[in-house]
């Protein structure tokens, strides 16, 4: 069933499937790294400290540090994997653009991205200022930058925005039509198409391959 309608860590775990050490930026409390079994070292960089505390709680990663994407820093080739999961449209583009760049240096394998497919609006989530949207992706863009470009989360016509006084609770509040249970069906099935269509999805799931020779 996952390969049919794939999900964010069904392909995660697919992508991390040769790498064994991995920088996840903008961990939050509850990364999706959890599921890859294989990883073997990790480091879980985190800005928010009440997300930071409820991840050393969990003990997802081997290391955390506190720190904006933008401000991290590491040797070249330092994992064979850097994932940033929902964490590009809360940066500047400017700011997104730099950061994906030091990626492919640290990176020695891949560099794994997802994120909402164009802007969609979102003000601060429990009262964290890191998690109002600053900029949107698109497949082509990422495309652009040497990614393989896949799509998540079903059709996007069928979501709405959330609005600022809304909390974003799961897939069904975000369903633009009623009744939700029914057109929440519909957007899981069509996942089994858009995942090759990423321009007609919700979110975005991108890989760029690097394989740099170990040195």
């Amino acid at each position: 069933m996952k390969r049919i309608f794939p999900t964010l860590v069904f392909c995660l775990q697919r992508s991390l499937s040769d790498c064994q050490t991995v920088l996840d930026i903008g961990c939050g409390p509850n990364s999706p790294l959890q599921y890859c079994e294989n990883i073997k070292y990790s480091v879980g960089a985190e800005p928010f400290a009440p997300y930071l505390k409820k991840a050393k709680k969990r003990g997802i990663h081997s290391k955390y540090l506190s720190s904006q994407a933008q401000n991290l820093s590491f040797p070249e080739n330092s994992f064979d994997g850097v994932i940033l999961i929902e964490v590009l449209e809360h940066l500047s583009v400017k700011d997104g653009l730099k950061v994906i760049k030091k990626t492919q240096e640290w990176a020695r394998k891949k560099v794994v991205i997802s994120c909402p497919n164009g802007f969609v609006a979102q003000e601060e989530v429990d009262q964290n200022p890191y998690q109002k949207h600053l900029s949107g992706w698109e497949a082509a863009k990422l495309k652009g930058l040497g990614f393989q470009v896949r799509g998540l989360a079903g059709l996007k016509v069928l979501r709405r925005e959330i609005g600022e006084k809304e909390q974003p609770e799961g897939w069904l509040e975000s369903i633009r039509y009623q009744p939700r249970i029914f057109w929440l069906l519909i957007a899981v099935l069509s996942q089994a198409f858009v995942y090759y269509l990423p321009r007609l999805a919700f979110g975005l799931f991108a890989v760029k391959k690097l394989n740099k020779e170990r040195k």
